[in-house]
C-alpha cells in the first residue's frame, strides 16, 4: 500500500452490498464467504513521502473477515 491510514475513518457510506457488488465471486473465492459490503469514507493518510492528506477511501468488508483491498480514490484537500 502506498499510504498509511492515520486515525479514524469518518463519513462512512454504503456503496453496494451482496449481489450488487461486481467482484462478489472473486471476494468469496479469495477471502471466504461472508456478508460482503463495499464502503467508502474519509480519512487522513500518510503518504510514502511523509505528507499527510485527507483522502476518500473505498474498501470491501465482511463480518468476521474485516476490511480488504483499501484503495485511495481522491484527495479532498
Amino acid at each position: 500500500m502506498s499510504f498509511e491510514i492515520i486515525g479514524k475513518t469518518e463519513q462512512i457510506e454504503l456503496m453496494a452490498s451482496g449481489k450488487a457488488i461486481h467482484d462478489l465471486s472473486r471476494l468469496e473465492k479469495q477471502y471466504g464467504q461472508g456478508k460482503w459490503r463495499k464502503l467508502k469514507g474519509v480519512a487522513l493518510v500518510r503518504l510514502r513521502n511523509g505528507k499527510i492528506r485527507k483522502a476518500e477511501l473505498h474498501w470491501y468488508e465482511a463480518h468476521g473477515i474485516g476490511k480488504k483491498e483499501i484503495k485511495r480514490k481522491r484527495y479532498l484537500d
